[in-house]
């Protein structure tokens, strides 16, 4: 599968050494390098993603845009600068460091020796920053000790294709520029176009060739910058930084500084991925990750949004109102299903509707976004489409007491479902009573259904202690293969008086499934896979067949903390922040499920969003869960119950937001908790 464009200008293949041995790859050589090989999208990896949605920017550690792959520019989705190739001295310089300064903006130092340079060391030192913005800064440095004279030159291309296009192989042909302005612009036949600005104005500019070319006089230790500005007929305006404060400043400090470092880049990342409705756009809401899912994700954008409610409520009301729109219109028996793409289910199941988690999603993040303050008009503006999500999960119950799942898995009866159905109803029950609405008894009885039929359908007894089905079959035949799924099993959300609502299991069901999910067959050392070991079909990198999963190693954390399995909870809390260690603390959505060895590291999965929202707000779930925050902000108060085993030690969390107001929460070596900050009139609650 071809990935790149040409490069018109020929350059010698050559690779260049880092400190520490490792070399970058070459640069662009000449014509269309040789095709990618098939499989899928290019792995992005280990490129230096920068991301402020609908901006993005993709390159390579060396710094140079060659158009290879998915190198590039992008603005919704397009293409808008390919190439971007830089001579100092008519020479490309030697990259030296890169690194990735925040979400949205990479950095690369290269050095390049002068004519005159009498030895080895090189005289100028290039900086460039890039940002998703579209903005680019190169900045050089004399270092001679003596005036310099240094011409510049900077080739430029792109194709205006569509990132899908570019992702399957199938980039468009380089599109020839015009001169405009200060720098060039490119015009596709289907419409769009991109334009870059350079100040200072270039010398020189040359449509045919799409290069700038500066001279510039730089003195003895100073410097001179170019800035360059991409855009498609204006200046993009992130989402994230246009938008005031939708996520709390939160900050964490303590005995183990890793803890803060994961929070501040999870907080950076989950900004960068901020994206307004276009319809509404005052609304704000988490794309599911890039490159691959900046579209609509109901189901990833809820999850998102109800673990972040320790940072506020505002993006759990906006994502609320985005999914309650997409109800619009549904009749009959998809009438109150939020509609969602099929996902992957593993190799044992067909793909299920994330329609349905995102319904069953719905009412739960309502009544959790009510406990952490969810200002009155928000709730009562969103109360109506909770109930129709309710009125679904009726109407989907089966004589069996289960809800069955639609489309091309119809008849089968997944574990994770029965989770969010039964969570659904239960929070659901409480949503409606304290609301003053009626059927929160009936809810409560369909639970008692729900919990009753899975213990007798979905537990599979064996000498081990047994195991619960990840699945009944149409036909009713159990599915035993064991899973991370299992942590829905435990997630029952909260409810008033800050505690945790009713499990599906009984104590001794919820023991055997706390030590499953704690043994080597699940449990990596740096998360749970997604399928145990020993189960047929196990793949280290499957979706579903057992690479880890971020979000569902959070979910059994919290899970495990909530229901007393403190060694679980806490051997996964360590797992999940020695593999975030390793990927500079901005986690993907998943990676290789391989098990943990001595010096050994988390294997990167290729097609991994990177930054991914679940996962930048799992960083946030784990964390908080260690203070064990449980608000009942209509009630007046908020219960701490911290993890016992403080795995980080002692543990500060400040710039929370609890009924609209800062929160302060510090856990001692102990495990005690204490509020430091807190909404005038909250009380401490049991």
């Amino acid at each position: 599968m071809d990935l790149t464009v040409p490069s018109p200008t020929p350059t010698p293949t050559r690779r260049t050494a880092r400190p520490g041995g490792r070399a970058h790859p070459p640069p662009a050589a000449h014509g269309r390098p040789p095709a990618a090989p098939p499989g899928g999208p290019p792995s992005v990896h280990h490129a230096l993603v920068g991301v402020a949605l609908p901006g993005l920017a993709v390159s390579p550690e060396h710094g140079q845009l060659t158009g290879h792959g998915l190198e590039g520019v992008y603005q919704s989705g397009r293409r808008l600068l390919s190439r971007c190739h830089l001579r100092v001295f008519g020479r490309e310089p030697v990259p030296v460091q890169s690194r990735q300064v925040s979400a949205s903006r990479a950095r690369f130092v290269a050095l390049v020796r002068t004519p005159a340079d009498p030895g080895p060391d090189p005289g100028v030192a290039v900086e460039r920053s890039r940002d998703a913005d579209g903005s680019e800064r190169i900045t050089l440095r004399n270092a001679t000790g003596r005036p310099l004279r240094v011409p510049v030159e900077l080739t430029l291309a792109t194709d205006l294709s569509a990132l899908a296009a570019i992702a399957s192989g199938r980039p468009g042909p380089e599109l020839r520029p015009s001169v405009h302005g200060s720098g060039l612009r490119w015009s596709a036949p289907s419409g769009g176009q991109s334009v870059v600005t350079a100040e200072p104005p270039p010398k020189d500019a040359l449509a045919s060739t799409g290069l700038l070319r500066w001279e510039l006089d730089v003195d003895a230790g100073a410097a001179r910058t170019i800035a360059l500005h991409v855009h498609a007929g204006r200046p993009l305006r992130p989402a994230a930084r246009s938008s005031g404060r939708i996520l709390s400043d939160a900050q964490a400090e303590g005995d183990d500084p890793r803890a803060a470092r994961l929070l501040a880049t999870a907080l950076d990342d989950l900004r960068s991925l901020l994206v307004r409705d276009p319809a509404h756009p005052a609304d704000l809401h988490l794309a599911a990750g890039v490159p691959w899912r900046t579209g609509p994700a109901p189901a990833e954008a809820l999850w998102a949004a109800r673990m972040l409610l320790p940072l506020g409520t505002r993006l759990a009301a906006d994502t609320l109102r985005g999914v309650a729109r997409s109800l619009d219109g549904a009749t009959g028996p998809s009438a109150g299903r939020v509609p969602g793409p099929l996902r992957d289910a593993g190799p044992h199941l067909p793909p299920a509707c994330t329609g349905v988690e995102a319904t069953l999603a719905f009412p739960a993040v309502l009544a959790e976004a009510r406990l952490w303050g969810l200002p009155e008009q928000d709730l009562a503006e969103l109360l109506p489409v909770a109930e129709r999500c309710l009125a679904w999960l009726c109407a989907a119950v089966d004589d069996d007491g289960l809800v069955a799942e639609p489309g091309p898995a119809a008849g089968v009866r997944r574990a994770e479902t029965q989770a969010h159905a039964h969570r659904a109803a239960l929070l659901g029950a409480d949503l409606l009573e304290a609301c003053g609405r009626d059927g929160a008894d009936a809810w409560r009885d369909r639970a008692h259904a729900i919990r009753h039929h899975f213990r007798e359908s979905f537990w599979l007894d064996d000498p081990t202690g047994g195991r619960p089905a990840a699945a009944l079959t149409a036909d009713g035949r159990p599915l035993p293969h064991l899973g991370c799924a299992a942590a829905h099993l435990l997630d029952t959300g909260l409810v008033g008086g800050g505690g945790h609502a009713r499990g599906l299991l009984d104590k001794l069901q919820t023991e055997q499934v706390a030590r499953l999910l704690g043994s080597p067959a699940l449990d990596t050392g740096w998360g749970l896979r997604g399928l145990g070991t020993k189960e047929p079909g196990h793949n280290p990198f499957g979706h579903r067949a057992g690479a880890v999963r971020v979000h569902e190693t959070a979910v059994a954390v919290v899970g495990l903390a909530a229901a007393g399995y403190e060694r679980e909870a806490t051997g996964l809390v360590r797992g999940l922040l020695d593999a975030a260690e390793t990927f500079a603390y901005r986690l993907p959505e998943m990676y290789g499920g391989d098990q943990r060895a001595e010096g050994g590291a988390p294997v990167p999965h290729p097609s991994a969003c990177r930054p991914a929202a679940v996962a930048a707000a799992a960083a946030v779930h784990v964390l908080t869960a260690l203070a064990g925050i449980r608000p009942d902000v209509p009630a007046g108060t908020v219960a701490l119950h911290p993890l016992g085993g403080a795995p980080l030690g002692a543990l500060r969390l400040s710039g929370l937001c609890v009924a609209g107001e800062p929160f302060a929460v510090r856990v001692s070596r102990m495990g005690l908790g204490m509020v430091e900050e807190a909404a005038a009139g909250l009380q401490l609650g049991v």
